[in-house]
């Protein structure tokens, strides 16, 4: 998990420069795998109610940064609920 640290660091110092494929790894290390992909989107799948899903799409191997701070959100409420 010493990667997936590193990325999540990253994330938060600089969310508007963040690869797609680091972003993918990490929402893969904690959603589990996309249910759907196929498709310019990603999405994963939470485990609360009301929004229950995490949205990533690839901008020319780039993440978009208002995704990253969704993921990032996300990673932080589940963190909490543990």
């Amino acid at each position: 998990m010493g990667s997936m640290k590193k990325i999540l660091d990253q994330m938060r110092k600089e969310p508007g420069n963040v690869r797609f494929s680091d972003l993918r790894k990490l929402c893969e290390s904690y959603f589990g795998e996309p249910r759907q992909s196929g498709t310019s989107h990603l999405i994963f799948k939470t485990p609360w109610p009301g929004d229950p899903r995490v949205n990533i799409q690839n901008a020319d191997g780039k993440a978009k940064p208002y995704q990253v701070r969704q993921v990032l959100r996300a990673i932080d409420q589940l963190q909490a609920k543990q």
